[in-house]
């Protein structure tokens, strides 16, 4: 399947108009974390090298054609000596499937503190996907060929009180990237709506429903490489009406929180004939 530069790549039409590329995969909908790091490379390139994303509000508004290409609209809200924020809009036969507000700082010093990472089982202690016999893991592992996705079992998961729904899985792309921090931004863009709405599912493993995910947050907080080993400690403290609510932060293999995820997501009782 496509890699993340595939993935990702867009060409701009002009000024603020973007469209992307269409790849190779076996999903009926386009997968949002490629509409979500498409529009994100588009409004990258309306700003100037040195502001930085540090955080991204997306809406799926209906889904995308995988075999379609999607026009990204990039609007100009603000330009600042140290902010500045774009909202991009992804099209599909004249109707909006996406909408996003991206901002953009210089960086400043400041007070700092974090998180602690919580001790898990390390990803070389879990087997490669690659090497599963699961037909629900070989089908993911065709579809993302290019990651290494690797669940902490749930019977080793850290448990913490009050967290009903914890899911922990270790990431990172296979392949070597560019040392330039926008591309494993939006690479991490991309990976970060991959898994999240399956911790609503831990608690209700047995119970088939349609899922999809319909909002989605995401904070960056300190720099990292998306072909690093990445956790994900991900957590849905909600669920009802149809919905889920979900989050996970992300941190790198020395314990430094780097990025922050909130994500809303239908998962709607499926009901037999």
């Amino acid at each position: 399947m496509a890699t993340i530069e595939e993935a990702l790549e867009i060409e701009r039409l002009e000024r603020d108009i973007f469209r992307g590329a269409s790849t190779k995969t076996q999903l009926v909908r386009t997968f949002g974390g490629q509409v979500a790091g498409q529009a994100l490379v588009a409004a990258v390139r309306t700003v100037e090298p040195r502001f930085q994303v540090h955080s991204l509000h997306g809406y799926f508004l209906r889904p995308g054609n995988p075999e379609e290409r999607t026009v990204y609209l990039v609007e100009r809200i603000r330009d600042g000596r140290s902010f500045c924020t774009r909202r991009v809009t992804g099209v599909q036969d004249g109707a909006a499937i996406f909408t996003m507000s991206a901002s953009f700082h210089v960086g400043d010093a400041g007070p700092e503190h974090q998180d602690e990472m919580p001790s898990v089982q390390g990803p070389d202690e879990l087997p490669d996907a690659s090497t599963t016999t699961s037909p629900e893991q070989l089908w993911a592992m065709r579809e993302w060929e290019h990651w290494d996705i690797r669940t902490v079992p749930q019977d080793v998961v850290t448990r913490r009180d009050g967290v009903v729904s914890p899911q922990q899985v270790w990431f990172r792309y296979r392949h070597a990237l560019p040392d330039d921090p926008v591309v494993h931004i939006c690479t991490l863009a991309y990976m970060s709506d991959m898994t999240l709405l399956g911790s609503s599912k831990v608690t209700h493993p047995d119970e088939p429903t349609q899922n999809a995910s319909l909002d989605h947050a995401m904070w960056f907080l300190r720099p990292f490489r998306a072909d690093e080993w990445l956790l994900y400690d991900q957590s849905s403290p909600s669920a009802g009406f149809g919905r889920a609510l979900t989050g996970g932060k992300i941190f790198n293999r020395e314990g430094e929180l780097v990025a922050a995820v909130v994500q809303e997501g239908l998962i709607r009782t499926l009901r037999g004939e």
